[in-house]
């Protein structure tokens, strides 16, 4: 069950790396918002697998601090609405790169989040 577990952190941290790689080389001038969603949905899902297994499988002997992850989960949750929202806006001919930008600045700060806070 470990490796189970420990290839869910692997596609978590390919998912952290999409979305906030996307938010860079957005922040230059090209586009990459498909790449930021897939990595902001990846995150999601992943995640919440994560937790599933930590608190399912006594052998993983994980120690999870509920309020952190609450707080990532509404983040992340944010982050995927931010990004769909604004790149359907983006489909219709509207502007919508204000809530991509602000997706990817929350996703950073969803990074800072789980690296920071113990």
């Amino acid at each position: 069950m470990q490796l189970v577990y420990d290839l869910f952190v692997v596609a978590h941290l390919l998912g952290m790396a999409a979305l906030v790689g996307g938010w860079l080389v957005l922040l230059t001038g090209a586009s990459s918002t498909t790449v930021m969603a897939w990595g902001a949905r990846a995150q999601l899902v992943t995640g919440l697998v994560l937790v599933g297994l930590a608190e399912g499988v006594s052998s993983l002997d994980e120690h999870l601090n509920h309020t952190k992850i609450g707080v990532k989960l509404l983040v992340a949750i944010a982050v995927v609405a931010l990004l769909e929202i604004g790149r359907a806006r983006t489909k219709r001919g509207q502007d919508g790169s204000a809530l991509i930008r602000a997706a990817g600045a929350l996703g950073v700060v969803n990074v800072v989040i789980a690296a920071v806070w113990s």
